[in-house]
């Protein structure tokens, strides 16, 4: 689940920076190409879509990666969980088996 989550974040990001790329500050980038007045989406509609993904999207890496860590924090205390449980059946199969003692053979006499 972490490295599908992990995915997603490197997938918005990388599509976030084509977004941003498209855009320019000084009113051009993708907007600039549509100066005709027949259009479907003007300059300004052109502009507001581009600037309400760029926040979704960033509102969408914010939201998956605050996931992830929750998801990264479960799993290591799973483990921990795990190796906890793992040290205890250890503790208990020592106390029900104890360790041999060596036995020493009775000296000859001479």
């Amino acid at each position: 689940m972490y490295i599908l989550l992990t995915i997603l974040i490197v997938a918005a990001a990388i599509f976030l920076v084509l977004l941003v790329l498209v855009q320019n500050s000084k009113g051009g980038g993708l907007a600039a190409g549509f100066n005709s007045g027949n259009q479907v989406m003007g300059v300004r509609k052109t502009t507001d879509f581009l600037e309400k993904s760029t926040w979704s999207l960033v509102a969408i890496i914010v939201l998956l990666s605050v996931f992830a860590v929750g998801v990264s924090k479960n799993n290591s205390v799973s483990s921990q969980e795990q190796s906890a449980l793992s040290e205890q059946v250890q503790e208990a199969a020592e106390v029900a088996a104890p360790a041999e003692v060596p036995v020493e053979a009775p000296a000859e006499a001479q």
